[in-house]
């Protein structure tokens, strides 16, 4: 009688548990979530998705800090999305041979292209150390004492592990808003090569009209190769000498697709979401971040499409920069709409009410969790968010000159040390990541609307001088900088102990702009302990109200698993569909003349127009499928994560979320949040039949 008690009690947590929501940590995969992804569709058993060398999560990379990958061979190619490899495309680019106009493939082991700054990381295990934090104090610490703890104890459980395996580390990350604490154990692969991309109008096809949208036709993938030590197959920094990589576990590419309603699963790595986040924290999210990051991006972006439009040089330069600014320029615009139609900040404050009303009733967190107090503290910071929103939109990494002038208090000292006045620092030349006509266009156009958007008291002194010394004239400003200061001459000696140092009008600019950053970041600290610990105990309360009840942590870039199926969504009072056509992507590509992200070359149409796609056609629809929808959970991050089947099949990359799911960072809906993908029988294809990729092809040895 107990056993099936049990049972059932399981079973019914299970029905609790939406099969379409959730970012899953696997180490820990409560019970009920197992069976409820049994229940869909999943073949797989426990050990076989996590444990052991054979595991399907050891085929799951984290490819660079800022996306996902798959292993999808036996000698370590890499399958992540054209988005995610943009930068290495961009940086092997020249006007001679432009990969990214026209794509590339290398032929042999000796022409894949090795790239610096990258690398894959792989998980090896996770456990929970909170009770060992909580014990070292964690609980009673600011947040400066506990990123201090954190730092000290990751580099005792790394020095630990390297005792048994050199080339691992361990890093620790909070979860549930810091109620728990997870270490992490990697290993890192730094040697990287380039191996193919399809050309930059069929892997951003649709571009920035599409971005965020359904239906989508883009062929968003790119395929690198891991590279490891010849003797010991484990991670070395870049060598001729080094081989391909022999991964534990790659994953089995499936040409045998999917239908309406069947299981599906990512697991990647998700950035950050803020399900937790409390009705004050949104209201500051689209007030002071969202809408600000905006309204810049939007003006700063007018100006760099103009340029790139107008020379290929400088397109080439800017290409990766543009997209990366772009898309969270459209996602802050889709997820504000979103929490206003949707409603969310009310129903935030409704569920609010509940925890109250549970508090007010068991007395849990009394004294601790105090509704009327956060909502104090976030007002009394809302303007130095606003502000430093602002700045940091206008001023960090949007023009060469400010990089620079932001830079000077973090560049090595060069010189004799017992002789300060030969002392210097040194910029190389970097001359060919950016334009001087559109850095310095950019820059006076951003320096004129920071001062239209902010109070007179976040204003850096500089502007007095733009006032007084060039009457209000933000281009004759900006000439004068680039002109006149030291800090645009590249691999020239720059003395920092002599008197002309503090005089440079760059110098001077990048004191002034620290002194507004650091102003209003003391202001920000000033409430920040305190609202962290208020979201904190917010988290906890729910976690307590509702314990009954299966609960994943917010994202923060580690492994999570999702599940859910194949299926589409209503498009106002029309079914979208769950997949996309070859008919679909001519039919764009007929508006090309039009619609400048519907441009393709004549040979992509005529691959496209084939009245046969042979063993690329789908049996059920007898279509050749390009684009797919899943309900699974995901967000930033999770761009190139694999789509799986119930039997652990590759059946296509993650690589974006409808414009409806915007909002899903902070709350998840089900009937309109959807993850879109590229069909992996349409990256075969593209390898196929137009980069002829034979050697690929073979040894990813699609099933």
């Amino acid at each position: 009688m107990k056993k099936k008690t049990l049972l059932l009690a399981a079973m019914m947590s299970a029905a609790a548990v939406h099969a379409d929501e959730g970012m899953w940590t696997i180490y820990n995969l409560p019970p009920q979530v197992y069976e409820a992804m049994q229940g869909e569709g999943f073949k797989l058993t426990y050990d076989e998705l996590y444990n052991g060398d054979n595991a399907l999560k050891n085929a799951v990379v984290n490819f660079s800090g800022y996306c996902s990958g798959v292993v999808v061979s036996p000698d370590g190619l890499v399958f992540t999305n054209h988005h995610c490899g943009f930068e290495a495309i961009r940086s092997h680019s020249t006007v001679e041979h432009d990969y990214m106009l026209n794509g590339f493939y290398a032929k042999t082991y000796e022409e894949e292209l090795p790239n610096e700054n990258m690398f894959v990381s792989f998980m090896v295990e996770q456990s929970d150390i909170t009770g060992r934090l909580q014990a070292l104090g964690i609980d009673n610490m600011g947040s400066k004492e506990q990123a201090a703890l954190l730092d000290s104890l990751q580099n005792v459980l790394t020095d630990s592990i390297k005792g048994i395996d050199s080339t691992l580390h361990v890093d620790i990350d909070a979860f549930y808003e810091g109620n728990r604490y997870y270490a992490t154990t990697y290993q890192d692969f730094t040697d990287l090569r380039l191996v193919f991309t399809v050309p930059k109008s069929m892997g951003k096809f649709g571009g920035e009209t599409d971005n965020w949208m359904w239906p989508r036709q883009t062929c968003d993938f790119s395929v690198f190769r891991i590279y490891a030590d010849p003797k010991t197959n484990g991670p070395a920094a870049y060598s001729k000498d080094n081989v391909p990589y022999r991964p534990k576990r790659w994953a089995q590419v499936s040409l045998q697709g999917y239908k309406d309603g069947d299981y599906a699963m990512t697991i990647g790595y998700p950035g950050s979401t803020s399900r937790y986040l409390s009705s004050y924290g949104i209201k500051e999210m689209r007030d002071a971040e969202n809408a600000p990051r905006a309204q810049v991006r939007g003006v700063k972006q007018d100006v760099m499409i103009r340029h790139m439009r107008a020379d290929e040089a400088v397109r080439i330069k800017y290409d990766s920069k543009y997209a990366q600014s772009s898309n969270y320029w459209k996602n802050s615009i889709g997820m504000n709409k979103c929490i206003d139609s949707i409603g969310i900040i009310n129903q935030k404050r409704a569920y609010e009410a509940r925890i109250k009303a549970y508090q007010d009733s068991t007395g849990y967190l009394k004294g601790k969790l105090d509704f009327d107090k956060m909502k104090e503290l976030y007002e009394l910071r809302f303007e130095d968010v606003k502000a430093m929103m602002y700045w940091s939109e206008t001023f960090r990494r949007t023009n060469e000159f400010c990089t620079r002038a932001m830079a000077l208090d973090r560049m090595e000292v060069m010189g004799p040390k017992n002789k300060k006045s030969k002392q210097y620092i040194l910029f190389s030349d970097n001359s060919d990541e950016w334009d001087e006509a559109l850095d310095k266009e950019v820059f006076a156009v951003l320096l004129k609307n920071y001062r239209e958007h902010v109070a007179q008291k976040y204003l850096p002194k500089f502007y007095a001088t733009i006032d007084t010394q060039f009457g209000g004239d933000y281009t004759k400003y900006v000439d004068y900088l680039y002109k006149n200061s030291f800090l645009m001459k590249s691999e020239e000696k720059i003395y920092v102990n002599r008197k002309s140092y503090l005089k440079d009008p760059g110098v001077q600019l990048g004191l002034d702009m620290l002194e507004i950053r650091s102003m209003l970041r003391d202001n920000i600290m000033r409430t920040s302990d305190s609202i962290a610990n208020m979201e904190k105990f917010l988290c906890a309360a729910k976690l307590r109200m509702e314990e009954d009840m299966p609960h994943y942590s917010d994202a923060n870039f580690t492994m999570r698993l999702s599940y859910g199926q194949v299926g589409g969504f209503m498009l106002g009072d029309k079914p979208s569909g769950y997949y996309t056509t070859a008919e679909s992507i001519v039919e764009k590509m007929d508006k090309g003349d039009r619609i400048i992200d519907y441009q393709a070359e004549p040979i992509m149409r005529e691959l496209l127009s084939a009245p046969d796609h042979g063993a690329y056609t789908d049996p059920v629809t007898g279509k050749f499928q390009l684009c797919f929808l899943t309900n699974n959970d995901i967000t930033g991050g999770n761009s190139g994560s694999p789509m799986f089947d119930g039997n652990g099949n590759l059946i296509g990359l993650a690589f974006d979320g409808n414009w409806d799911s915007l909002s899903s960072d902070i709350n998840f809906d089900s009937r309109l949040a959807r993850c879109i993908g590229v069909d992996i029988r349409y990256v075969i294809f593209m390898m196929d039949k137009w980069g002829h990729a034979d050697r690929l092809l073979k040894e990813i040895n699609a099933k």
